[in-house]
């Protein structure tokens, strides 16, 4: 049975000259070619080397990963698209797809897999932004927090699949991980309640189940101590932190963010916005390591709130979804979960000038408009 890292090395082309790597949502761009091969079992995908002059400039040809997801209006995943059913744009201008491979959580009988769909596992982080410090003695804004909690419980216990790695964190006043990826259920729901109680990992005397060593991991790529709290003063660089710390890791990862938002508000605006000294870099990040973002809100049913338009402005941004105004968290769990069974993977050759390094904003759709695209609006180009 196929699987998704043979398809990578199948792909895999020789090395000449020059070496630019761009793979968006699998690898990180700090790394060389030859590290990632060897640590994460994928041949680079990157493209000849043109030493062609155009006005006296060198170009890097990178070679560009892009994880889609398409499903109908329905949310339900859509299989069987091919390059000629995408539309990748760069600066208004199309390019050239160079394939289009579908991964999907779907087994047939006894694990084969289906014709035409290659396994893959799904990868969820459930991020608790601790409301403790902002609900300042609102004690409905802490129940829907615990409400939150118990009912991802709930979907961890019933609901998650044996294929699924999941992790748990939360921020308070620096990024917490209060469990890495693991299939442990029992881990899980053990971190989640921490979670929801805003505890310390790094001070309890408890225990977690570590990653396993050729598994998914975040610990492995994030500092700790009195380092991690000194790079995450804020939750810009927590998220940022946590998104590069997956870069490693090959797929779509899902990240749920139980939050009411925490967007900055000018005070001539009712309505909360982006803080501009940090999101640029939260986006690039989030886009870079193919880490969609689902917010899901704490705030009460049917209120609304300044920060609506922040938490949907991070969904949209990333290629995930925002959910308020829901009954059940159970609901936006297992609607996320459904579209996540299957992505696409697309490939294209893009074009920089050599030694530049810099931001490429993308945008992908389906020539039929009867389908939902959720896709990274760009990616990093150039050495990091």
């Amino acid at each position: 049975m196929k699987t998704q890292n043979d398809v990578f090395r199948e792909r895999g082309v020789r090395f000449v000259g020059l070496l630019a790597v761009a793979l968006l949502a699998a690898l990180p761009l700090t790394r060389t070619a030859a590290a990632q091969e060897e640590d994460a079992g994928v041949a680079s995908k990157t493209g000849d080397i043109e030493d062609r002059q155009r006005f006296g400039e060198r170009l890097e040809i990178t070679e560009v990963l892009l994880d889609v997801l398409v499903t109908d209006k329905d949310g339900n995943p859509v299989a069987g698209l091919d390059v000629g059913d995408f539309v990748v744009e760069e600066e208004g201008t199309e390019v050239e797809l160079t394939g289009a491979d579908f991964y999907t959580t779907r087994y047939g009988a006894a694990g084969a897999g289906i014709e035409g769909e290659i396994p893959a596992s799904r990868y969820f982080v459930f991020f608790f932004h601790d409301q403790r410090l902002i609900a300042d003695g609102n004690n409905q804004l802490l129940r829907q927090q615990l409400d939150a909690a118990r009912e991802s419980r709930e979907w961890i216990e019933k609901e998650m699949k044996p294929s699924d790695w999941i992790a748990v964190t939360g921020y308070d006043v620096k990024l917490k991980v209060f469990q890495d990826f693991t299939q442990d259920r029992e881990a899980l729901l053990s971190a989640i309640s921490d979670a929801a109680r805003g505890r310390d990992p790094e001070k309890g005397r408890w225990t977690r189940e570590p990653a396993a060593a050729d598994g998914p991991s975040l610990l492995r790529e994030l500092p700790t101590g009195r380092e991690l709290r000194r790079e995450t003063r804020k939750i810009y660089d927590g998220l940022t932190l946590l998104a590069e710390a997956m870069g490693n890791i090959v797929g779509r990862k899902t990240l749920l963010l139980l939050s009411i938002g925490f967007g900055e508000f000018d005070g001539l605006s009712p309505f909360a916005r982006a803080d501009q000294r940090y999101y640029p870099d939260l986006e690039e990040a989030l886009n870079d390591n193919n880490v969609a973002v689902y917010p899901i809100d704490l705030t009460p049913q049917f209120l609304d709130h300044g920060q609506s338009g922040f938490l949907n402005q991070i969904a949209n941004d990333t290629g995930g979804y925002y959910y308020k105004n829901f009954v059940s968290f159970l609901t936006p769990l297992r609607e996320i979960a459904d579209e996540n069974v299957g992505y696409y993977l697309l490939s294209y050759r893009s074009k920089h000038p050599e030694g530049k390094q810099g931001y490429q904003k993308i945008k992908v759709k389906t020539r039929s408009p009867q389908l939902v695209v959720r896709a990274p609006r760009g990616y990093r180009f150039g050495a990091g």
